[in-house]
């Protein structure tokens, strides 16, 4: 399929394009060096520094200290690892809160618990896509293991009151894990701040290259590797890593450290833009997700009378 002769890409929330410093940053690990990062001879450790930059790059982006850095394939199998295996390592508990709204990579990997005997609740939103906090509250109990929620809605854009819900978590002794594949980049992500506990993130929603990813999981939480092999990545993800994408995603990950708050204003003035000049022209038009508290990039509308399918089928 032939792309348009000047398109205009407004897509960045399913996949962003690899920024150009990530790329020239990755070629050298692509073409120049080819050591296993496992070796302790000199090509070896080459490798292993490079993933070491990166764990601490991605680490400052994040708020947390870069041991507590696993990386992985990218941000689904952040999810199962963080939801999987901390069930896997704490049998005692058997219950999981999460929401009605949550991405197949993470309500995925509940599915598959709840056919194991685990109970799910699935907590409702309102009309502006924030979860019944309440709700989650009244949930809760003893035998409660985790929370898992989408830090910002991928359509909506609409973000989660996770601090409040760690809080909430906490109190009943249970976890909480983020899944920051959308709002990392786009807005200011603490682990630390928000007291969060697994944070799963995707590469390729960060301008760093698709089939990358990571998890953070704070020091003193137990998890279970959900594949066996040798001890990488503190023994939670075996198997070698995928040095060049690492560095792509720590690169990617300092740029957005260094640009969110000048990046943010300047995509706000453009999604603002659309927004008034949609709404001169399309009497009824109605804004999906909360006004204000929502991704600086994610503009979601509702054309009266129009599918919303047709009209994307439509678009060049």
């Amino acid at each position: 399929m032939r792309l348009p002769a000047n398109p205009v890409y407004l897509d960045h929330n399913a996949s962003t394009p690899v920024l150009p410093e990530v790329v020239d940053a990755m070629l050298p690990w692509l073409r120049d060096h080819y050591g296993n990062p496992s070796s302790t001879h000199v090509y070896g450790r080459a490798m292993r520094d490079a993933v070491e930059r990166a764990r601490v790059q991605l680490a400052t982006l994040i708020d947390c200290d870069p041991a507590e850095v696993i990386f992985t394939s990218g941000g689904t199998e952040a999810n199962n690892l963080a939801i999987r295996g901390l069930a896997a390592a704490n049998p005692e508990r058997r219950h999981i809160v999460t929401s009605v709204i949550e991405h197949p990579a993470t309500s995925g990997p509940c599915d598959y618990l709840e056919r194991q005997g685990y109970a799910v609740d699935r907590v409702a939103v309102n009309a502006t896509g924030h979860v019944d906090i309440p709700g989650i509250r009244s949930l809760l109990s003893d035998d409660s293991l985790l929370v898992t929620l989408v830090h910002a809605n991928s359509e909506t854009g609409t973000i989660q009151d996770i601090g409040q819900v760690s809080s909430i978590a906490h109190e009943f002794g249970a976890l909480l894990h983020v899944d920051a594949a959308q709002s990392l980049g786009k807005i200011p992500v603490s682990a630390r701040r928000d007291n969060i506990d697994l944070l799963s993130v995707a590469g390729h929603k960060l301008y760093a290259p698709q089939g990358v990813g990571a998890l953070f999981v704070r020091s003193g939480v137990d998890i279970e590797p959900l594949v066996i092999g040798a001890g990488h990545e503190r023994g939670l993800r075996p198997g070698t890593e995928n040095v060049a994408s690492i560095v792509g995603l720590g690169v990617a990950s300092s740029i957005a450290h260094r640009e969110i708050d000048a990046e943010s204003r300047r995509v706000i003035k453009l999604r603002d833009r659309l927004w008034q000049r949609l709404s001169d022209h399309v009497p009824g038009l109605a804004l999906n997700g909360d006004p204000k508290d929502r991704l600086p990039n994610t503009l979601n509308v509702r054309f009266p009378g129009v599918s919303g399918n047709e009209l994307l089928r439509a678009c060049p």
